[in-house]
Parts: structure tokens; sequence; C-alpha cells
């Protein structure tokens, strides 16, 4: 069971993708999971792949940032599965950022 009061919390404003979210995945998803190599199947540089999902499972559920996979991956809150594997972890305010993006209908 994930214990999901470790999570940071989202971010208290709107958030727009281009401008918020798309930065922080290019400099640290879009590595492995981009146009150019898709590790477990999964794409989160395209709208229709990063919401169907990989080999894992559904990750983004919009308007529900909390029970997204993808955000237990990037807070580190999952038991064996934590994004990036390798490299710096994403702040609690890059998390944010893509929870408040998330629970604002993941436009």
């Amino acid at each position: 069971e994930l214990d999901l009061s470790k999570l940071p919390p989202p971010a208290g404003r709107t958030v727009d993708f281009i401008k918020d979210v798309q930065p922080i995945f290019a400099k640290t998803c879009y590595g492995c999971h981009g146009a150019e190599k898709q590790k477990s199947n999964y794409r989160l540089d395209a709208r229709p792949y990063a919401f169907k999902g990989g080999d894992i499972g559904k990750p983004i559920f919009p308007g529900d940032s909390a029970h997204s996979a993808l955000v237990h991956y990037i807070a580190g809150i999952h038991p064996e599965i934590t994004m990036p594997p390798k490299g710096d972890a994403l702040s609690a305010e890059q998390v944010g950022v893509i929870r408040a993006w998330i629970d604002q209908g993941a436009k």
C-alpha cells in the first residue's frame, strides 16, 4: 500500500503544459520515454502514448494526481519503481507542478 501522504502537494496555481510541465519532462523523462527510446514501451513525449501507458499500465489519471502512477514514480513513494532511475530525482516543487497539471485535467 502506497503512503499518499508522502506526496508533495500540488502547486497552488494554474499550470501550463508547454511552459511548466514540458521542460521537466524534456529534461528528466524524454531520454528514456521519448521519440528515440521507449523503456517499458512507454512514451511521454506525445499525448496519445502518454495517456495510454506502457507495460506497467495507465500512468496518468486526469483530475487525480494522487492516484496517477506517474506521480508515485517521480515522487519516489513506490517501493519498486523510482523515476528517473539514475541521476537527480525531481524536486518536490517539480512533482507539485506535475501534480497540479494532472489535477487540472492534464491538458
